[in-house]
């Protein structure tokens, strides 16, 4: 997989990258105007359905362990199979100290001589096994990452859900409150309430006039009064 610049003007060809495009680079190539002229980058390939694939320029089997051993590297192992990685680094790292002391006692005393190139490639082969045992831990360390990341989440989740149950405990008290409030309030309008009878309308007397003329009289007096 290797990413590539935009077409240059003139034919010219584009600088190629053994490693892909930034992302803001890469998206950005998708305008509208590349889009319709066609010098938008093609999509990219398809996920290989055979055994082996490239990438970088190295050849990968799908079937390949993600940390290949030092033997199918070609690199001679300087450790057991069965071991422990700390004790090993920590003599990896003893060896690297006193290979490198010995390249210096070299250079002072002989700096033309063979040894200086072994010594160099034995500090090589020491920084390589060092480098390969430091992958090895790489599993382990993306496990932990990955357990520390949802500790997080988990965390943050359950302050929520505390905070959330807090603001409802208020929430529950004030809508109480009011509830009480009110119905205090109903109890005290209802004392002041003063309880009528019914008085029965009396049945109408012939002798009397109707309340209809008696109200036309009272208005009629009024209008008196008014205009004396």
């Amino acid at each position: 997989m290797s990413g590539a610049g935009p077409p240059m003007a003139g034919g010219e060809a584009a600088v190629a990258s053994s490693l892909p495009l930034p992302s803001a680079k890469t998206y950005g190539l998708y305008t509208d105007e590349n889009v319709r002229r066609g010098l938008a980058p093609p999509p990219p390939p398809v996920p290989p359905t055979s055994d082996t694939y490239s990438m970088f320029g190295n050849a990968f089997c799908m079937d390949d362990p993600i940390i290949q051993p030092l033997e199918a590297q070609g690199i001679k192992r300087l450790y057991p199979i069965n071991f422990d990685h700390r004790k090993e680094l920590k003599k990896l790292n003893h060896s690297v100290l006193a290979n490198f002391l010995d390249l210096l006692e070299i250079l002072i005393r002989c700096p033309d001589s063979s040894k200086r190139i072994e010594k160099i490639d034995d500090i090589k082969l020491l920084f390589i096994h060092m480098h390969h045992l430091i992958n090895e831990f790489r599993p382990h360390q993306a496990r932990e990452a990955l357990r520390v990341t949802m500790e997080l989440q988990k965390r943050n989740r359950l302050e929520i859900a505390d905070r959330f149950e807090l603001h409802l405990e208020k929430v529950m008290e004030t809508v109480n409150g009011a509830l009480s409030a009110l119905s205090s309030r109903e109890e005290f309008d209802s004392k002041l309430l003063v309880p009528t009878e019914v008085t029965p309308r009396p049945a109408d007397d012939p002798e009397q006039p109707p309340t209809d003329r008696l109200t036309e009289l009272d208005a009629l007096m009024c209008h008196v009064m008014d205009t004396s």
